[in-house]
Formats: C-alpha cells, structure tokens, sequence
C-alpha cells in the first residue's frame, strides 16, 4: 500500500488493517468515516507514537489540525491527557464524521477533544501544554514555535513548505539546503531560548518532508 496517497481511507480497504493493534482498529476507523486521506493516517501515527514516547500528560493542543486526528491519537496513547484542543482556521466539514467514528470505538474521547475554528494567534497556551502540529506550512510552523515557547510550552512539529524568502539560514546556504538550513536555525533558537531538542524522521515512504522537532523547556527534562 503507497502510505503517501492522498486518496481518502474507505470500506474497501478495511482488509488491509486486519490485526487488533491499535494502529489497526483506528485505520478502520478511518475507513469507516470515509473522509481522511491515507497520508494523514500514517504521518499523524507516526508523529504521536513519537512524541508519546517523550512526553506524557498535559493538554494537548493541535495547531492546524486539519481532521484533528493526532489529538485523538494523543488522548488514545496517554489516557492521562485529560483533554485535547484540535484548533484550524478551517476545519473541513468531514472532521465531525472521524470525531464520531473514533468516539464509537473508544468512548472515552467523548467530550475530551474539541474542534474548533479560529487563528492560532487566538489559541490560549499553558505552560503544562503539549502543542504539536504536523505539515504547518511554511512560516506557520515559525508561528506554532513561537507560541510554544512563549507559554513555555513542550512542543512537537513536522515542518513542510519551507519559505525560503526571506528565511534565516543562519549563513548555512553554503552547507545546507535552504529547508535542512531552516530547520537547523530553528534547533538553534530552541536552545538558545532554554529548551532541550529531540530530532528524529518519520518513515521517508510516507512524505520526504518528515523532519520531526520536538523539544520540551530544560527545567522540565526527565
């Protein structure tokens, strides 16, 4: 199966997700609904078993969260997550559907994870938050970087659609291309602003933009 198609998960490929694992049941899950792409399974997967390795509890707020599944992918990984915020300027209409699908299967998500529609600048954050976002693109995920810290925060993102006009390279050009030189000054100012950084990769088969930044404030590291 190409886990990079951005075909929508429907009923016909419920054979393809046969097993009891969790991955598994929320794929069907999503073939039930109808309505997400195939790549937004796989990479909103692969980003939550990553930062739940990391981190635990907290709110979790998704910024640009498009269906919102790797908020509720969150909540089902860490059930101390009492509450996720899933936030968009336009959620598409189709969320509501998955919300409903993945609150059938697993009752507890009821009444934990709200959609709602408004800027980012917009969105409250709390020091005892975990803020995420995949594929914020271009100076978004800047925007998601900045309100992270600025909480002080613990953060995960997936970088995409880098904007290299204008960008701080951090004099890098030389060495780097203009999206690795990005990525890297943002390590930078991570750390210069007093947070540790984890990098890693998701799996390069579901998108080559897979560059996965997660940092938390140094007072907070185990």
């Amino acid at each position: 199966m190409d886990r990079s198609s951005r075909n929508r998960l429907n009923e016909r490929l419920l054979p393809q997700f046969p097993g009891e694992t969790l991955f598994d049941r929320v794929a069907r899950a999503a073939c039930r609904a109808g309505c997400l792409p195939r790549k937004e399974l796989y990479e909103a997967w692969e980003v939550a078993r990553r930062v739940r390795r990391r981190f635990r509890g907290g709110r979790v707020v998704d910024l640009a969260c498009g269906h919102g599944l790797l908020a509720q992918l969150l909540v089902l990984l860490d059930d101390s997550s009492s509450e996720a915020l899933a936030v968009d300027r336009s959620i598409p209409a189709t969320a509501g559907r998955l919300a409903s699908v993945l609150q059938a299967d697993w009752p507890r998500l009821g009444g934990r994870v709200r959609l709602v529609e408004a800027d980012l600048e917009e969105v409250e954050l709390e020091e005892n938050d975990l803020v995420v976002s995949v594929h914020t693109c271009g100076e978004l995920t800047d925007l998601v970087l900045e309100r992270a810290t600025s909480a002080g925060a613990r953060l995960a993102v997936l970088p995409c659609c880098h904007a290299l006009d204008g960008a701080d390279l951090g004099g890098l050009q030389g060495w780097l291309d203009g999206p690795l030189a990005i990525d890297v000054v943002r390590v930078l100012r991570l750390r210069n602003l007093g947070y540790r950084v984890y990098t890693g990769q998701i799996p390069g088969d579901i998108t080559p933009k897979n560059r996965l930044l997660i940092a938390e404030p140094e007072g907070r590291c185990r």
